[in-house]
């Protein structure tokens, strides 16, 4: 998991240009995560749908 030769588990699917807010994807669970900031300041929390359950992306190895 930490070496130089293993694969990211974590990759940005959308990155807005003038705000502090990206998407990121956990590729081992599929699960959305919108990261945002401000200059210090930041937070993470998962991207749900309309029933409260988090937003999966089908992982096509």
């Amino acid at each position: 998991m930490f070496g130089k030769d293993s694969e990211q588990r974590f990759c940005v699917t959308f990155k807005e240009n003038r705000s502090g807010c990206k998407i990121i994807v956990d590729k081992e669970t599929g699960v959305n995560y919108l990261f945002s900031w401000d200059g210090y300041v930041g937070g993470i929390t998962p991207l749900l749908n309309e029933d409260g359950k988090p937003i999966i992306t089908s992982n096509n190895k």
